[in-house]
């Protein structure tokens, strides 16, 4: 077993790189083969170990596998993005209707990280100032799912299009318990070189130069020799 202290051979930062860059939101290309358990329980387990704030870890796992509660959700999601297509009009809402923007059916397992608010205490460290950190912490375990998910080969999709009250009621969560992310899981027949979005041609990827200021918004970086490592992909 490695040393924690040691620092991470080349082959290991390379594999933690390929999966920040290879991750995908998947919505069109999965397989309905299963997830095996040993490997669903590595990706909660790594999801589990994010940090958060004051070491609440106020993040809960509904693994979804029942056709009837993902039916409801599909039906939540179908009535949201009717009225969320209605945001565009012309060619731009002809191509929104056109995207697919979840998998609830197609993948094998559903999941729904969730976040406690309640857990800790009224008052958790790190929290007094800034009181959605408990809900920033639940991204983080996302984040951590979804690249332990792409190093075992498992597409994730985040399915956002839904009703955040509908998705409580559906899956009978307590009062302070938020659905933070309903995600899709499962192996896929590819992973697309590009995001799908950029893809279809719906956004393209910002220049990271231009999002990189210096000490203040707007003021441009004292170390201008970093832009040459900006690379776009």
């Amino acid at each position: 077993m490695n040393n924690h202290n040691d620092p991470f051979t080349e082959a290991q930062r390379e594999g933690l790189y390929r999966a920040i860059f290879e991750r995908r939101d998947v919505r069109s290309q999965f397989l309905s083969d299963g997830i095996p358990n040993d490997v669903l329980a590595r990706i909660l387990k790594a999801a589990h170990h994010a940090p958060s704030v004051g070491f609440m870890q106020p993040w809960d796992f509904i693994v979804i596998d029942s056709p009837v509660v993902r039916e409801q959700v599909l039906a939540s999601f179908n009535e949201e993005n009717n009225r969320a297509s209605e945001n565009y009009t012309g060619e731009r809402r002809k191509a929104y209707r056109n995207l697919k923007l979840q998998g609830i059916l197609e993948s094998p397992i559903n999941l729904c990280i969730t976040c406690d608010r309640s857990r800790g205490g009224p008052h958790v460290l790190g929290r007094n100032s800034v009181m959605e950190m408990d809900l920033f912490s639940t991204c983080l375990a996302v984040q951590n799912l979804w690249l332990a998910a792409r190093a075992e080969g498992i597409g994730v999709g985040w399915v956002s299009i839904l009703d955040q009250t509908q998705l409580s009621e559906i899956l009978q969560l307590p009062d302070d318990v938020y659905p933070l992310a309903y995600l899709c899981l499962g192996y896929v027949s590819e992973f697309l070189e590009h995001p799908e979005l950029q893809t279809k041609g719906w956004r393209s990827r910002l220049p990271l130069a231009e999002l990189v200021h210096g000490n203040r918004w707007g003021l441009p970086l004292e170390h201008q020799a970093l832009n040459r490592y900006f690379k776009e992909d």
